[in-house]
C-alpha cells in the first residue's frame, strides 16, 4: 500500500485538485455552523443565569480537552490517515453540539451539562487541529502552500461576516438550542466529506513514544518555533479571555446583547475575509515577521470596549484585528508548511497548538475573578497589554527574520 511518504504530492494549482476542493467544501459547510456557535453557547451560559465565572468555566472546560489530548492527536496524525481523523474528529464535535443543542431546548442546561458538552467538542478539535495542518501539505505542493491556505479561508471567511448576524438574530428571537443544532448538521456533513478524502497514512517508523520523543527534539531544536509559541501563549489566552469571555458580556451589559455582538463578531469576519483577500495579492518574503507584527491589531477592539467607545469605534476595530488575524494565520500555516517536513507535521502541530493553548484555561478563570474585583473595562484593557508585551518580545528572536519564503525548489527541512 501507499505511504503519504512516498506518495508524491500533485503539483496542480489547488483548485484543479479535486481534493483540495473537497476539503475546501467540508471546511465551507462547518463554518455556516461555527460562526454561529461562539454566541449561541455564551447565551446558552447567560440564558441559566450564568455570568463571568459560569462562563469562563464553560470555555475553559473546552480548552482543557485540546491541551491534554493534541499530543496524542499529533502522534495519529503523523501514524494513521488523516482524512480518516478528519471524519473521526468531526463526527465526535456533531454528536457534542447535538446533545448541547438537545439540553438547551428542553430546558435543562446547566452550567455543568453545557462545560461537559464543551469538554467532547475540545476532545473533537484536539484529534482535528493536526490532522488538518497536516492534510493541506499532503494535497497540496510546497509552492501553492499560500495560495492553498487562503482559498480555504476565503469561502469561510465570507459565511462568518453573515453568520454570527443570522446567529445573533437566532439566538434573540428563537434562542441558542437553533443554532446549536444546526452547528451539529454541519460537523455531521463535513465529517463524511473528509472521510472521501482517503488520503494515505503516512509511514511510520518508530513506535508511538519514539516518535513523540522525537517530535519533541525536533521541535526544541527550532527555536522560531518555540519561541513563536510561548509568545503565541500569552496572545491567544489574552485575546480570548478578552474577546470570547468579556466581549459577549459586555455586550449585554454596555450595548444591546446579542444582536450587537453579533454584530461585532460579523465585522471581525469581514476583516477576515479582508485580509484573507489582501493574501491572495501579496506574498510576503519575510513569512514568520509579518505573522507576529500583524497579531498586534488584535489590541484594538479590546481597547475599544475596554475603553467603552461607541458601537461604531467597536467594529470598526473588530474589522482591523480581523484582517490582521487572517494575514498572521495565512503566513504562518505557509512558514510552517514550507519549514517543517511532511512527516513531522502533526507533531509538530501538536506540540505548537498545546502551547498555545496552555494558558487559556487559567487565563479565562483568572479573568472571571478580575471581572468580580475590577470592572470588566479594566480587564480588557489589562488583556491588550499583555497581547502587545508578547508581540512585542517575539519580534526580538533573531530567527523569526530568518523564517521566510522558500524558491519553488526549496523543501521543509
Amino acid at each position: 500500500m501507499k505511504t503519504a511518504a512516498s506518495t508524491p504530492t500533485i503539483r496542480l494549482a489547488p483548485l484543479k485538485v479535486a481534493a483540495f476542493r473537497r476539503f475546501v467544501l467540508a471546511n465551507l459547510i462547518s463554518a455556516t455552523g461555527s460562526a454561529m456557535a461562539p454566541l449561541a453557547l455564551a447565551y446558552s451560559v447567560i440564558g441559566e443565569g450564568g455570568g463571568a465565572g459560569s462562563l469562563g468555566l464553560v470555555l475553559a472546560t473546552n480548552t482543557v480537552p485540546t491541551i491534554v489530548f493534541l499530543l496524542a492527536g499529533g502522534v495519529l496524525a503523523d501514524r494513521l490517515s488523516r482524512s480518516r481523523i478528519l471524519f473521526l474528529g468531526n463526527l465526535l464535535a456533531a454528536a457534542a453540539q447535538g446533545a448541547l443543542a438537545a439540553t438547551v431546548a428542553t430546558d435543562h442546561a446547566t452550567t455543568t451539562s453545557i462545560a461537559v458538552c464543551g469538554f467532547v467538542s475540545g476532545t473533537a478539535a484536539a484529534l482535528t487541529v493536526p490532522a488538518a495542518q497536516g492534510a493541506v501539505s499532503q494535497i497540496i505542493a510546497a509552492e501553492h502552500l499560500q495560495q492553498a491556505n487562503v482559498l480555504l479561508r476565503l469561502p469561510s471567511n465570507a459565511v462568518k461576516v453573515l453568520g454570527p448576524v443570522v446567529g445573533g438574530l437566532v439566538v434573540a428571537f428563537s434562542g441558542p438550542a437553533w443554532a446549536l443544532a444546526w452547528d451539529a448538521l454541519t460537523f455531521a456533513v463535513a465529517a463524511l466529506l473528509l472521510l472521501g478524502l482517503r488520503l494515505d497514512a503516512p509511514l511510520a517508523v518508530n513506535s508511538a513514544l519514539g516518535d513523540l520523543r522525537a517530535g519533541w527534539t525536533g521541535f526544541w531544536s527550532r527555536t522560531w518555533l518555540w519561541t513563536y509559541t510561548a509568545a503565541g501563549t500569552v496572545v491567544v489566552a489574552a485575546w480570548l479571555a478578552g474577546y470570547q469571555l468579556l466581549g459577549p458580556l459586555i455586550a449585554a451589559q454596555r450595548y444591546a446583547g446579542a444582536r450587537d455582538w453579533g454584530l461585532v463578531q460579523a465585522a471581525f469576519a469581514t476583516g477576515l475575509l479582508a485580509g484573507t483577500l489582501v493574501c491572495l495579492r501579496w506574498k510576503p518574503h519575510h513569512l514568520l515577521a509579518v505573522s507576529v507584527a500583524t497579531g498586534f491589531t488584535l489590541t484594538f477592539p479590546l481597547l475599544a470596549m475596554g475603553r467603552g467607545l461607541p458601537l461604531s469605534f467597536v467594529l470598526a476595530t473588530a474589522v482591523l484585528a480581523g484582517i490582521g488575524l487572517d494575514i498572521a494565520i495565512v503566513t504562518w500555516s505557509t512558514a510552517f508548511q514550507q519549514h517543517v517536513p511532511q512527516a513531522e507535521l502533526g507533531r509538530m502541530s501538536a506540540f505548537s497548538s498545546i502551547g498555545e493553548r496552555l494558558a487559556i484555561p487559567l487565563c479565562y478563570l483568572i479573568t472571571a475573578l478580575a471581572a468580580r474585583a475590577w470592572d470588566s473595562g479594566t480587564v480588557l484593557v489589562g488583556c491588550a497589554a499583555l497581547l502587545t508585551a508578547a508581540v512585542v518580545l517575539n519580534l526580538c528572536v533573531p530567527q523569526v527574520y530568518r523564517i521566510n519564503r522558500l524558491p519553488r525548489t526549496d523543501q521543509a527541512g
